[in-house]
């Protein structure tokens, strides 16, 4: 049964017989990688793609459910640059297994607007990025890495 999904700003006839998760769909039929599976229950954040512009957990989510346009860590490439540069400056990067879905969440929450005031600023990236799980860095550097790019964009505070 085909599908088609608009990923990374490009229609993809997808076959979505057997009900496959948008992440195998977009692991396995279209070679984009980099949303890993981990948990493969929607718990650890590793596989979040945005879709509709808000980031959704593929591992669980029916590829032939979504309707929206999907923007995966591959396509936001460009756009999470900076974030990408911050990440490997504080050491955000460890292991890199996760690294894909915080980037991913984090250009969501960078799209949206932060706070200005910079503790409240660092609770919402602390609570909103809480479902990305990270087994190495301890969650720091990845908050200090947001904050310093919501800092140097000035149209991300709200």
């Amino acid at each position: 049964m085909s599908h088609t999904l608009v990923v990374d700003g490009r229609p993809r006839e997808v076959d979505v017989a057997g009900l496959p998760s948008l992440a195998a769909v977009l692991r396995e039929q279209l070679h984009l990688t980099a949303a890993k599976v981990a948990c493969g229950r929607g718990e650890c954040g590793a596989c979040t793609v945005l879709v509709g512009g808000r980031p959704t957990m593929s591992c669980i989510t029916p590829a032939v459910l979504v309707r929206e346009p999907v923007e995966t860590s591959e396509g936001l490439a460009d756009e999470s640059r900076d974030l990408r540069e911050h990440f490997a400056d504080t050491g955000a990067f460890q292991c890199g297994f996760c690294t894909p879905g915080q980037v991913v969440h984090a250009c969501a929450l960078l799209r949206a607007g932060l706070p200005a005031d910079d503790g409240a600023r660092r609770e919402h990236v602390r609570h909103a990025l809480s479902g990305n799980i990270c087994r190495c860095t301890g969650y720091q550097a990845i908050v200090d890495s947001v904050c310093s790019v919501a800092d140097e964009r000035p149209e991300v505070h709200s």
